[in-house]
């Protein structure tokens, strides 16, 4: 299955409702903005049928229950979501092959080569080597490669899970190179803020990552609401009640580990920064 464009159309044309109607069919597609246009995508397969749609009902306004011949409502697979969201899909592969290659955390020759600050063993120590010499020998992956990472199958899982629902949304709404690049960023500013709270130690996951996620969208759709940022009821709240949670220690006083909370915050608060950048300038555009 191939995205493909289906229709481009002035950004002063509303298009919530048509959206909100292929979400209603479970089509898979995205909007995306080009200029001062807005291009609206979707699987090959499926064009002919979203453009006959939209000739239709251009407000969305169907009542797909009543009117089952508008498109049949298919349920898209994890193979075509995973088409659809290529960025999102690939993340989580390479979350999985690292978790393979370092057994979760039990094989620190493989963790070396993904955490923040390279390490060799003596004993029962860990001794770093300092960021400016890592960085100096050519180790600059190793400012967003802790976020592949993760130290057990609960860490992991649950990562994976909120990275997938956050990361599909943002790459649906704003395209693939977009969450890359937030991705990276949010991953190079976790990592410095946890590396700069607590010295040299021993962290990873995504989780500085997806609260930066949590932070665009929340802003980005408090400024310019648009259906696929529309999170579900509580997400965010509960969200915020961990993080203040991990901020007073209980969690690593019950024997969870240890939390990276200034990767959480610091993920957070540039996330926030993107989300009011981005949802300023979208809805400047669609004022204008």
């Amino acid at each position: 299955m191939k995205i493909i464009e289906v229709m481009r159309l002035p950004l002063s044309v509303d298009l919530s409702g048509f959206v909100h109607l292929l979400q209603r069919l479970q089509v898979p597609h995205r909007v995306s903005e080009e200029g001062e246009e807005q291009v609206l995508w979707a699987p090959d397969s499926l064009v002919a049928d979203v453009r006959e749609l939209y000739q239709r009902f251009p407000d969305g306004n169907a009542d797909v229950a009543a009117d089952s011949s508008a498109m049949a409502p298919t349920q898209p697979s994890l193979a075509d979501q995973a088409k659809a969201c290529k960025v999102t899909a690939t993340v989580l592969v390479l979350c999985l092959i690292v978790a393979g290659l370092t057994r979760l955390g039990d094989n620190l020759n493989a963790i070396s080569w993904f955490t923040f600050l390279d390490f060799r063993v003596q004993g029962e120590y860990l001794h770093f080597t300092p960021l400016a010499q890592g960085l100096a020998d050519g180790q600059w992956w190793r400012l967003v490669s802790p976020m592949l990472l993760h130290f057990g199958v609960l860490h992991l899982a649950m990562n994976g899970l909120w990275y997938w629902e956050l990361g599909k949304r943002i790459e649906l709404r704003q395209g693939p190179w977009l969450l890359l690049g937030l991705t990276l960023l949010f991953s190079l500013v976790s990592n410095l803020a946890q590396h700069y709270t607590s010295g040299p130690s021993l962290f990873g996951g995504l989780s500085g990552v997806l609260y930066g996620l949590l932070g665009h969208v929340w802003l980005y759709q408090w400024l310019a609401p648009n259906p696929h940022f529309n999170l579900p009821k509580g997400v965010l709240v509960m969200m915020l009640i961990w993080l203040v949670i991990c901020l007073t220690g209980v969690v690593g006083q019950l024997g969870f580990g240890q939390i990276a909370n200034a990767a959480h915050v610091g993920g957070l608060l540039i996330g926030c920064l993107t989300g009011l950048l981005g949802g300023a300038l979208a809805r400047r555009k669609l004022s204008a």
